[in-house]
């Protein structure tokens, strides 16, 4: 066996064949349908080189044209042969070509064949069809002539009824039948003889319906044309005796006589008829004697309708609850009726219409409101009646209901309630000065009363928006907007003022001319406001407002929520500018008194005075104005402990701050100009030949100015610490001690 195995080279065995192509190169993708010479080397072109690649095909064309060489060799010998073998062929063909050609003939004959039998059977079938389409046509004829000759004759056999109905006006029929009294003994026979109708009218009106089907199938046919005067006459005559029966039912309240008209109606498909009848006979009457439309009503209380509201519940409950309660049925199948829309609310808002137009006019917002929820009760009352929530959807989708809600314009409402709640407030806010409500109290005991009219009409303003005579649900989202638009205006009034007084133009800009006048005892008022009105609008105010819309999701009362503390929190934010414009005046009252540090120089330069012993007079003055602030009778009413301790440090500091700027020039100067002074001296010691080895041993005149401001900011530092202020915690004092106290003492502060 191992003699049969072909020998192999080491390159067989180690490497890939001599004749084997690489992997970019397929030979199946030559025989694909759709090969494309030029977008195969266009993608080749991206692997290999051009040379490579026409090697490639070369040596593939080679191996080709070997292959067909083999090919052509191998079947050589029986294509040679092929002509030696084939004998009488033009003989072989004439015979095959007779049954052939009988074949062809027989299958071209079926083939007619069975063509005319499906023309035939599609003719038959098309004739079929149309004979049954016409017998349907005829049926529906038939059935069509039957039914209305059985409506005529159910009509005919229609029990007895008064006189009056052939009339067919039902308004009359329902006048004549309030007028007209039963006896007692006939009112059984009567009773039974409304039912009869009743029964023989629901039974007319299902065939009525069958009639209106076999008419929609069969429109514009002469026969259904000739017998359209018999249907509408039928029509008429239902309608008419349908109307007369339920007018009747509905003054005797025959509940099973009524059942049976309504399901009449239904089945007529007739619902919006019956509901007329029902508005007219019962509803119109009581509506009428509540709201008389003889005259219209004129004035504030003539338009109310709270009370009228009250008296047609009564009467709806006293006069129609019978019927709404038929109509609202489990499984009654007269859903399809909506009372309540198209019957009584309808009526309700036609007399609104014609008897008090007034009531929807919003011009007067307080009457309007009472009008608008007393409206929003009744509908409540009224959807008290539907049996479901769908049933309440339906009837608010009603045309009527939606009519009834556009006669409230609830935007014109909140238009006019915008102008007076904004306008109270601007009005306020547009005064040249901070207005105090109220004479300073004599102790802390009012603190928390709000002191400036500006503060207590936003508070004002801000509850108007929610007031039970003001507020409107549907608008909820308006008036939150409004509150919002109060609290920020009064914002930026505050902040405006404040930023107007620290660049100086609080008297060019209108509307900030209080800034102009005030002083550091009427910000003590802005800060008591400011205080209490974050805490009542982030406390009672905010839970208020939750409480009128705890009827809202809770995400939407977490957005009220953290809106309302926002604007609070606006609100707190104005305290440290407040505070600061407080500190700034109190600063530059103080800075008037430091000025008088400049006559220090004067005392000491020149004048071989000797070494103060004792500060200067004006370092009594200088905190003056903090202390009398401070203990002030509006400071000590109406400033907290904390915001009092604030005041006096950060006053305090800006104080020292400017204490320890004036010092430290002062002393500047005085060193540069002894030290110019020195340099003379010197100069004209060596001019006269003296020696300028010798020194003065007498103090300074400089030496003299920072012994008199070190005196000084001793007292001034004493004076800190009686209102409470460590100096030491100053970083100004502490440069200030060290810029004019003596090298001894620079390290340790005392007084």
């Amino acid at each position: 066996m191992a003699d049969t195995l072909p020998t192999r080279s080491a390159t067989d065995f180690f490497s890939d064949p001599i004749d084997s192509q690489p992997l970019w190169f397929k030979k199946s993708s030559f025989l694909q349908p759709e090969f494309d010479s030029e977008a195969y080397v266009s993608d080749l072109r991206t692997l290999v080189s051009f040379d490579t690649l026409r090697s490639e095909l070369q040596t593939h064309l080679a191996s080709l044209k070997h292959e067909l060489v083999d090919l052509i060799n191998r079947d050589y010998a029986d294509f040679v042969n092929l002509s030696t073998k084939l004998v009488d062929v033009d003989g072989a063909i004439v015979r095959m070509r007779a049954p052939l050609i009988e074949l062809r003939e027989k299958i071209l004959g079926f083939r007619e064949g069975v063509e005319s039998t499906l023309v035939a059977v599609q003719n038959g079938m098309r004739q079929r069809s149309e004979a049954s389409a016409a017998r349907e046509i005829l049926e529906s004829l038939l059935d069509t002539f039957h039914v209305v000759s059985k409506v005529e004759k159910l009509i005919k056999e229609l029990p007895s009824v008064p006189a009056d109905w052939s009339n067919g006006d039902v308004n009359s029929m329902a006048r004549s039948s309030l007028n007209n009294g039963m006896s007692l003994q006939h009112a059984e026979n009567e009773t039974n003889l409304r039912e009869t109708q009743s029964m023989l009218l629901e039974r007319i009106a299902s065939e009525m319906n069958r009639l209106k089907f076999y008419m929609a199938h069969a429109q514009n046919l002469p026969f259904i044309e000739n017998m359209e005067k018999r249907i509408q006459s039928a029509s008429l005559l239902l309608d008419a005796s349908l109307g007369h029966c339920f007018v009747d039912a509905l003054e005797h309240r025959d509940a099973t006589a009524i059942y049976n008209c309504l399901r009449a109606y239904a089945a007529v498909d007739n619902t919006r008829n019956a509901e007329d009848i029902f508005r007219v006979t019962v509803v119109l009457p009581l509506v009428q004697k509540v709201i008389p439309q003889s005259g219209v009503v004129s004035g504030a209380s003539g338009d109310e309708l709270v009370d009228d509201y009250q008296q047609i519940e009564q009467y709806i409950e006293k006069d129609c609850k019978f019927l709404l309660e038929i109509a609202s049925a489990e499984n009654s199948g007269l859903h399809v009726f909506n009372f309540l829309a198209n019957s009584i609310l309808k009526e309700v808002l036609t007399a609104i219409q014609k008897g008090k137009p007034g009531a929807f006019s919003p011009g007067r917002p307080t009457e309007f409101l009472k009008n608008y929820k007393s409206s929003l009760d009744f509908l409540a009352h009224l959807e008290g009646y539907c049996p479901s929530r769908s049933a309440v959807a339906k009837f608010r989708a009603e045309s009527v209901y939606i009519e009834f809600m556009k006669q409230w314009n609830i935007g014109v409402y909140f238009s006019l309630r915008f102008q007076e709640i904004a306008g109270a407030l601007d009005s306020a806010l547009t005064s040249g000065s901070l207005l105090p409500v109220q004479k300073l109290p004599s102790g802390p005991g009012n603190s928390q009363d709000l002191t400036l009219k500006q503060s207590v009409t936003l508070l004002e303003s801000l509850r108007s928006c929610w007031r039970d005579d003001v507020f409107i649900l549907s608008c909820s989202e308006r008036f939150l907007r409004l509150s919002l638009q109060l609290l920020s205006r009064y914002s930026n009034w505050l902040s405006s003022g404040l930023a107007a007084i620290k660049t100086g133009n609080a008297g060019r800009n209108p509307g900030f001319e209080w800034a102009t006048s005030a002083v550091p005892e009427d910000f003590v008022y802005v800060i008591h406001d400011i205080n209490c009105l974050v805490t009542e609008v982030c406390g009672n105010y905010l839970q208020g407002v939750l409480q009128r819309l705890c009827s809202c999701s809770s995400d939407v009362l977490n957005v009220v929520k953290q809106s309302i503390l926002q604007a609070g929190k606006s609100l707190s934010d104005l305290l440290p500018l407040v505070m600061n414009s407080i500190i700034e005046a109190l600063t530059e009252k103080s800075v008037e008194d430091l000025r008088q540090l400049k006559g220090i120089t004067a005392t000491y330069r020149m004048t071989h005075k000797p070494l103060p012993v004792r500060h200067s007079p004006y370092v009594a003055g200088v905190l003056r104005p903090v202390q009398a602030f401070l203990d002030g009778e509006r400071a000590t009413a109406y400033l907290t402990e904390g915001i009092r301790n604030e005041l006096l440090k950060g006053a305090a500091f800006e104080i020292t701050g400017h204490y320890y700027e004036l010092a430290a020039d002062l002393v500047n100067v005085a060193r540069r100009t002894e030290s110019s002074l020195q340099r003379i001296r010197q100069g004209a010691q060596r001019r006269a030949g003296a020696s300028s080895d010798v020194t003065d041993n007498n103090v300074s005149d400089t030496d003299k100015i920072c012994m008199q401001l070190f005196l000084d900011i001793q007292e001034y530092g004493r004076n800190l610490s009686a209102l409470g202020v460590k100096a030491v915690e100053i970083p100004a004092y502490c440069s200030l001690w060290r810029c004019v106290a003596p090298p001894d003492k620079q390290n340790a502060i005392s007084f």
